[in-house]
């Protein structure tokens, strides 16, 4: 029986960027060494690193004055890693909160400045589902650059713009959106993301950062804190994370044999249209996201009894449909569909969901 992940992160990888590291994990192209094995300044993995970052700023059509670095410590160390290298004499940031992990990294933030929360999703109703206008943002004047995380991974939420933010740089934690459609680097200041929901294996995390960015941070940040260090190392200032690196090379290569960014844009459209209309057709489901705020990478839905919900991930479990179940804040299930999800997979869950709605309706 297939099995179809819907894990928020860690999340599936490609199946055939798992038969490839599986047939190179003992002998990586004659060397000798599985990958794990290399020393990461030796001649073979530098040419592995190499490839990654190429195979990246391709499909990302990243500028040359922009640096990629790949780190360690998870998106939620860019959460410090931000204010620390931007504010740049500064005293205050623009947060634009609409999610949980937004509401982390202004926590994190107010350590080192005044926050601005621009818009609180949650204001009102105290839940985040929706996305602000353009209009409704509250924007300072003397903010040393603005945040937003383009993707919630928690409540489903989904920035269907990027925010006109003037000369102040543009910082977004992209960890379950990016690479799952096309993107205008040129429009930020600083981009990261956790490697674990679209990239490759947890371990791995990804800044892509402008260059004039790089080299002004607050005194008393940590070498390691500071994106000079990374940047001017090649980030081989101390030993990274070799293997997420290398996994991320090949689904970076994957990514290009599947038409790039904007192929694997349309697929990823195309699955998350198909079950959204399956939820919104049924009077058993229901989606607590704002249309327009939807995301496509992250389906949370509930079921109109929530007593059946154990029931449902018990029998899905048994369909092959595995890590449905919703975050425990919000509770109800969350289908997370990246790029790394077939749309088979998507098939298999709205069949499962229109047998179980008949037999339990």
């Amino acid at each position: 029986m297939t099995i179809y992940n819907f894990s928020a992160g860690p999340a599936m990888l490609p199946h055939a960027v798992l038969e490839k590291a599986q047939a190179e994990m003992l002998d990586w192209n004659g060397s000798g060494m599985s990958v794990m094995e290399m020393s990461h300044r030796g001649k073979e993995y530098m040419s592995i690193a190499a490839q990654a970052e190429a195979d990246l700023r391709e499909v990302m059509n990243i500028p040359d004055n922009y640096k990629v670095l790949f780190l360690q410590g998870g998106a939620s160390s860019q959460f410090a890693m931000v204010p620390m290298n931007l504010l740049r004499g500064g005293n205050k940031a623009d947060y634009i909160l609409t999610g949980s992990w937004g509401k982390k990294a202004i926590k994190e933030a107010q350590r080192y400045c005044e926050v601005n929360v621009a818009f609180d999703s949650s204001a009102e109703s105290g839940k985040f589902s929706t996305t602000p206008t353009q209009e409704q943002l509250n924007l300072s004047d003397d903010a040393a650059y603005v945040h937003y995380t383009p993707n919630e991974t928690i409540e489903g939420v989904e920035f269907p713009y990027i925010p006109e933010v003037g000369d102040k740089p543009l910082v977004a934690d992209f960890s379950s959106a990016i690479l799952s459609r096309d993107l205008d680097v040129s429009k930020f200041g600083v981009i990261y993301a956790g490697a674990q929901k679209n990239i490759g294996p947890a371990g791995l995390t990804l800044v892509i950062i402008r260059e004039d960015l790089i080299g002004d941070a607050i005194d008393g940040t940590p070498v390691m804190f500071n994106y000079k260090t990374h940047a001017d190392a090649d980030s081989m200032y101390n030993t990274p994370p070799t293997y997420g690196w290398y996994l991320a090379g090949l689904v970076f290569a994957w990514l290009k044999e599947k038409g790039g960014i904007s192929g694997m844009a349309e697929i990823n459209e195309r699955k998350a249209a198909k079950l959204y209309a399956a939820i919104d057709a049924s009077d058993f489901y229901a989606n607590p996201t704002e249309v327009k705020s939807r995301s496509i990478m992250n389906v949370p839905f509930t079921l109109a009894n929530a007593e059946l919900d154990a029931t449902f991930l018990a029998e899905a479990k048994e369909a092959g449909l595995v890590t449905l179940k919703g975050h425990r804040s919000v509770g109800g299930m969350r289908a997370s569909i990246y790029n790394a999800m077939p749309e088979e997979g998507v098939d298999a869950l709205i069949a499962f969901m229109a047998e179980f709605e008949a037999k339990h309706a």
